[in-house]
């Protein structure tokens, strides 16, 4: 037996390890799994160059927990390493790096102290009170060996018994890390890191005992065995090539990663290997409505090591609404596999998937339209969001970003100018006619469609952000709400009907709508509109209710703009028969309640009546019908 002192001066080595070297304590398990998959594929790549002789046998990974003894080890069938191997890597290599980290990381914060040591293994002390290594090498002739320590400098090195090739770490779990003592703990973290390591990984709970083996009845057929099966998909689809992949093979990948969602609108398959390496599958999910928005749904893997799912940094911010996988061995990452760090291939990544998604769009779009229209809801979101955040992206999506009318017509943008030639305002400026909601503001959008204008929906929460967003990038177009003028006001025209009013009849008649309206700031013009137009219409600025509107979200100077009245317009059209009626009223108080209710009615059509002014218009509406 062979005894010695680990070379590393700093002799508090192990409680800094533990301390400090992992932010969450089940990482061990991934560090030690992954480098048992290592061992084992560094053994099929001796094996098909020559360098491994004879059959090397089924290749697979066993973690078995024995609660009683207190252990947790984990095997594999690899390259295994002899007496000099295991004195070098275990006992200078590694510590040499460690006493470097040390060094470096010393008095710093412990969430500052990121490696890249390679000190995966030594993970393994963070939760045990001992560790055993147990290995023997594929090489022939070759003698088994175990190596143990129990967190101090001080280790042991003797012959030992082990008949196949491979590594065991057979872990001494200690008090304080008795969680993962706990089948259910430990398969858990198994399928969460693990699920798609290119070995067969297999987990036994060595202390559950077998079920009792019934006594098959005579004429009866026995019992089938348990077949045993691995915990991981050794060949997950993103690891294949997309033409050996069909639909339902992109679909079942999608079950198995999100088991209760939707079957995706469609997905993209990466596959870079120059200037970078990079492959994976991002999906688009159904989004029935902006409220079921959910981010960090991605999964970041490092040659199918799962690593994390906060992919901020790889993945384009308005593109953290897909979902999926990535894979990528460039992508730098701390001793943890946690954290990204600064690199230029991260911003590569980041580039080469916002391009790929923008392709992706517009072959979809130019290939298969009407599919496309019908997928507009939840692609809308992802579009948009790509649009205000992403210049490349905004130049990218002029040949597939859509509108929807309010007839369920779609426009692309050189489309709605054709169709709305005319819809331009004083400074010559497009006018894109919105609504934020069709049921509400129906009179409005009725009233424009009969003159020949094209409203389009904007209904989800983003519209309002990229409305504003584009129109600063748009040069050429304006948004403007349908409410936010009369129809023939929206666009600049000079056309118009003469009123049928005198002067002196209008000016009675605007007197008598200039009555005060508490929290609202009210403007009167009498105009001679179409005999079929309402009697009057309340309208609000598209620049102060957009304003008023990002207050209401808390946006910027939300306090100021809240505090604000409410500016209406009440346009009252002098050509409406019912003013003859009004006008012709002999009793004032009458008159006066007659075109308070037709102010009212017009106001409860942009939402502003509310509180006390609601109830007295109920009141008002009582009174007037008795």
């Amino acid at each position: 037996m062979q005894k010695g002192s680990i070379r590393v001066q700093t002799e508090n080595i192990f409680p800094i390890i533990k301390k400090f070297l992992y932010s969450e304590h089940d990482i061990f398990i991934r560090e030690l799994v992954s480098n048992a998959v290592d061992a084992t594929q560094k053994l099929k790549t001796l094996s098909s160059i020559g360098e491994a002789k004879g059959d090397i046998g089924e290749l697979r990974i066993d973690v078995l927990l024995d609660a009683e003894k207190k252990t947790l080890t984990i095997r594999d069938r690899g390259v295994g390493m002899t007496e000099e191997e295991v004195d070098k890597y275990l006992n200078q290599v590694a510590f040499s790096g460690a006493e470097e980290f040390l060094e470096k990381y010393k008095g710093q914060n412990e969430n500052n102290i990121i490696g890249h040591f390679g000190l995966g293994f030594y993970s393994s002390f963070m939760v045990s009170e001992k560790v055993e290594v147990v290995t023997k090498s594929f090489k022939e002739g070759a003698t088994a060996v175990r190596w143990e320590c129990d967190g101090s400098p001080e280790f042991t090195l003797e012959p030992a018994e082990k008949e196949f090739r491979g590594t065991d770490i057979i872990l001494h779990i200690n008090e304080e890390s008795k969680e993962f003592l706990e089948p259910y703990k430990v398969k858990s973290i198994l399928e969460k890191f693990c699920k798609f390591l290119p070995v067969p990984i297999y987990f036994k709970d060595v202390n559950k005992k077998a079920e009792e083996i019934k006594e098959v009845k005579e004429g009866e057929e026995p019992a089938e065995p348990i077949v045993e099966k691995p915990l991981n998909n050794t060949t997950p689809a993103w690891t294949k090539k997309p033409a050996d992949l069909t639909k339902e093979d992109y679909e079942n990948f999608y079950k198995e990663l999100y088991p209760f969602n939707e079957t995706p609108l469609f997905w993209i398959h990466l596959n870079v290997d120059y200037p970078f390496n990079l492959t994976g599958i991002l999906y688009f999910p159904k989004i029935k409505n902006s409220y079921e928005i959910q981010k960090d749904k991605i999964q970041l893997y490092s040659n199918q090591v799962f690593v994390t799912d906060e992919v901020k940094d790889i993945v384009p911010e308005f593109l953290m609404l897909l979902q999926g996988v990535i894979d990528s061995p460039d992508i730098p990452l701390n001793v943890s596999r946690s954290y990204l760090q600064g690199d230029p291939n991260v911003r590569k990544i980041n580039a080469h998937i916002t391009k790929k998604v923008a392709d992706k769009l517009e072959e979809l779009f130019r290939n298969e339209r009407t599919e496309f229209e019908q997928k507009w809801e939840s692609l809308g979101l992802f579009v948009k969001y790509g649009m205000m955040t992403d210049d490349k992206f905004l130049e990218k999506s002029n040949s597939f970003f859509i509108m929807e009318d309010t007839t369920g017509k779609f426009f692309t943008k050189e489309e709605y100018v054709t169709a709305t030639a005319s819809q331009k305002n004083k400074d010559g400026k497009q006018v894109i006619l919105y609504t934020t909601n069709p049921v509400q503001q129906d009179a409005y959008i009725q009233q424009a469609t009969a003159k020949g204008y094209v409203v389009v929906k904007a209904e989800t929460l983003v519209d309002a952000a990229f409305i504003n967003t584009v129109e600063m990038k748009w040069n050429d177009f304006i948004f403007t709400r349908v409410d936010a003028d009369i129809a023939d006001n929206l666009i600049d025209k000079t056309e118009g009907a003469e009123s049928v009013l005198t002067k002196e009849e209008s000016e009675q008649l605007k007197k008598l709508f200039e009555q005060r309206q508490e929290g609202l700031h009210v403007t009167v013009e009498v105009k001679g509109l179409s005999a079929e137009a309402p009697p009057v219409t309340a309208t609000r600025p598209e620049q102060m209710r957009r304003m008023k509107d990002m207050a209401a979200a808390g946006g910027g100077m939300a306090a100021f703009y809240a505090q604000m009245p409410d500016e209406v317009a009440l346009t009252v059209n002098g050509n409406h028969p019912i003013y003859k009626n009004i006008l012709a009223e002999a009793d004032a108080p009458q008159q006066e309640k007659l075109v308070k209710n037709l102010a009212d009615l017009a106001l409860l059509s942009q939402g502003l009546l509310t509180g006390k002014n609601l109830t007295q218009f109920i009141t008002r509406s009582v009174e007037l019908m008795g």
